[in-house]
């Protein structure tokens, strides 16, 4: 397809993000009765569907809310979770709630997760993901360096 992914395997907990042209976001979102200006607003992140797994012995757990993106200057800012977008979207009339990667989760062994990461930056630019998680309590954190917000389009070669 032409779109990167990115997977780290981290103390039991693996993370997989894979980037999301504007336009599938545009599709999900207008398929669902979304506001033109709403489908926009969300198309105008950087989308990475992402992938949660529980590779540990143990009990795994996540916030969203912990987790930052570090751009280029250093700065760190906080993931948008699902629970500001249901608000945001819940003010604009809109119901529903699927897609979104869920604020936090508890995970037995094995356990998984899917939906997507929103971040506010322009297209193709690169920054680092902090993501922290638990283990049986104990508190990690890990950084996917590098990631790259999807372009506007893919030029498929011949």
């Amino acid at each position: 397809t032409g779109l990167l992914t990115w997977t780290v395997d981290d103390e039991g907990f693996r993370i997989e993000l894979i980037q999301l042209l504007p336009d599938f976001v545009r599709a999900i979102y207008a398929k669902h009765d979304f506001p033109p200006a709403e489908v926009e607003r969300a198309a105008g992140y950087c989308v990475f569907g992402t992938i949660l797994k529980n590779t540990s012995d143990g009990i795994m757990s996540y916030r969203v809310a912990d987790w930052r993106y570090r751009t280029a200057d250093g700065e760190e800012y906080p993931v948008k979770t699902k629970t500001e977008w249901l608000d945001e979207w819940n003010k604009a009339g809109i119901t529903f709630s699927w897609t979104l990667l869920p604020d936090q989760g508890d995970f037995e062994v094995g356990d998984w997760q899917q939906g997507f990461t929103t971040v506010k930056l322009p297209r193709e630019t690169e920054f680092d993901l902090i993501y922290r998680w638990q283990l049986d309590g104990k508190p990690y954190q890990g950084v996917l360096e590098n990631l790259k917000c999807a372009p506007e389009n893919i030029e498929l070669g011949e």
